[in-house]
Formats: structure tokens, sequence, C-alpha cells
């Protein structure tokens, strides 16, 4: 019969305990809150009282919230910011790819709104807009142009918001994209110069292929970080903005559920809210299956 060392059983016991941490921690703070949300998603719970059951008809009433449609196009709306935020990440990433002088400087300045306090950060941009004495109107009136409220004007505000998550976003990008552009063998482009190909044609063929992980891992994790924006919004436009244009889910469900205590409606905004985002999530999993590359 085959025994096992002390020194095993020590380890074993020891990797057990790590193990368990995270795992205690997920059942603790996430499944135990997750499946509490669901139950009450079914009952007009006002987070206080006795939970009574009420079957779907949260979930009917959602169908004819207009507040929470419009909530979802507006979260909707603002997710336009991705692609531009990708664009531009990976074009400064290009930008300070290259051994000149100062780059180390400029990687540094982009990625600091990143580790900023996100509140500190809005309330910045919040004075930034202001239609008085905004910065942003400053610059305009030096090509004289009078700018507008921005955030209290229901055509401006979500350009607004859109332009601030970009930049706050933009250092995080293109830190992932410089790695990955790091990361593509220098033969691959000797090859391609060798071949007699132009810059664009290697962007094309070579860098766009070899950063496309990248860009799958930005967009996910994008998608599921705007679908879940609250704090910009809450600071900067804290009633939800004209006509209630800039009001995003997370921050109806957080009225609806902390500001009017409806907590079970809150509870089934929450779970749609969460199919919508494993649906996306699980879309993008399936365009991207092939996303992986070969080195060899």
């Amino acid at each position: 019969m085959k025994t096992t060392s002390k020194l095993y059983q020590s380890e074993r016991r020891n990797a057990y305990l790590f193990v368990a941490a995270p795992v205690i921690g997920f059942l603790i703070f996430t499944l135990a809150p997750t499946l509490y949300s669901l139950y009450g998603s079914f009952t007009n719970w006002n987070g206080l009282g006795q939970m009574n059951f009420i079957g779907i008809q949260n979930y009917i009433d959602l169908l004819t919230d207009e507040s929470f449609h419009k909530t979802m196009y507006n979260t909707l709306f603002m997710m336009l910011g991705i692609p531009i935020g990708l664009v531009l990440a990976l074009l400064l990433a290009l930008g300070l790819n290259r051994a000149i002088i100062g780059t180390q400087v400029f990687r540094v300045l982009y990625y600091v709104p990143v580790i900023s306090s996100l509140a500190a950060i809005s309330i910045l941009w919040q004075w930034a807009y202001n239609g008085d004495y905004g910065l942003v109107n400053q610059f305009l009136g030096i090509f004289g142009i009078d700018g507008p409220s921005w955030l209290m004007n229901k055509d401006t505000v979500k350009p607004a918001l859109i332009l601030m998550t970009v930049w706050k976003g933009l250092g995080y990008s293109m830190l992932l994209y410089l790695a990955a552009l790091q990361s593509v063998p220098k033969t691959y482009y000797e090859a391609a110069r060798l071949d007699g190909a132009n810059a664009f044609q290697v962007f094309k063929n070579i860098t766009l292929p070899m950063v496309k992980p990248v860009t799958f891992f930005i967009v996910v994790t994008s998608i599921i970080g705007g679908a879940q924006i609250f704090t910009e919004i809450n600071v900067m436009t804290p009633t939800g903005g004209p006509e209630y244009s800039s009001a995003t889910v997370v921050f109806y469900i957080w009225q609806k559920a902390f500001g009017n205590f409806e907590m079970g409606y809150g509870s089934a905004m929450a779970v749609v809210l969460g199919l919508f985002i494993f649906a996306f999530t699980y879309i993008q999993f399936k365009v991207n299956e092939k996303s992986s590359y070969d080195l060899d």
C-alpha cells in the first residue's frame, strides 16, 4: 500500500485551504446573493418586511414600464463608446510602440485616469461640462462656438458621458494593446517586408489578427462594465438627466430598490440585466471562437 509523506499531506492540506478561501467567498458574496435576488424578483418585498410571493408580476410590469425601456436604450446608446475607445486605444498603442523619446511619459499620462477615483473624475468632468464656466465651453469659445449646457440638455448629455467614459478607459485598453503589439514576433513583419507588403497590408494581415484576442477581451469586459455603469450617472446627473435621458438600467434599479424600497421590482430588473449581459457575452464568444491563433 502506497503511503504519502507528511510533507505531501501538509502541502495538500494547505492547498485546500488556499482554494477554499475564494470558493467560500464566491458562495457567500456572489452565489447566495444572486439566488436570493432571483427569489426576490418574484415578490413585492420592500427590503424590510415580509417577502410576499407574486409570481412573475414584476416581469410583466417591466414590459410596460417606459422608464425601464428608456434606461435600456440609454445604456445601449452609451455603449457606442466601446468601438470608439477600441479604435483610439489601438492607434495610441501603435504610436507609443515606437522607439521615440517621451513614450514612457505618455504611457503614464494616458494610464493615470484608469487608476484615479471614478467619483473624483466624474466631479472633474461635471465642472468641465458646466455651461457657464466649464473648460469645454471655454475651449470652444476660442473658435467662436457657443457651447451648450452639456449635462442639462437631453441631446448632448449622452454624448458628453460617452466622451468621459472613453477618456477614462482609454489608458487601460491602450496598455493591453501595447502588450499585444510587443508580443508579436518581429519575424512576421520582416517576412512581410521581404514579400513587398506595404504598411496597410502589414497592419491588416499581421497586426489586426494578432491583437484580435485582446480586442475580444476588451469588447467582452467593456460590454459587461458598460451595462453596469452607475457612478458616473449618479455623480454627474443625479436625477437621471433632463427627461431621464442619461439614466441607465443600474441607476434605475438603484432608484427603485433603495429610493422607492421596491426591492422585488429592482431584483427583477437586475435579473433581466444579468440575462442581457450573459446573452451578449455568449454571442461574443460564439462570434469569436476562431479568434485564437497559433504562433507555430
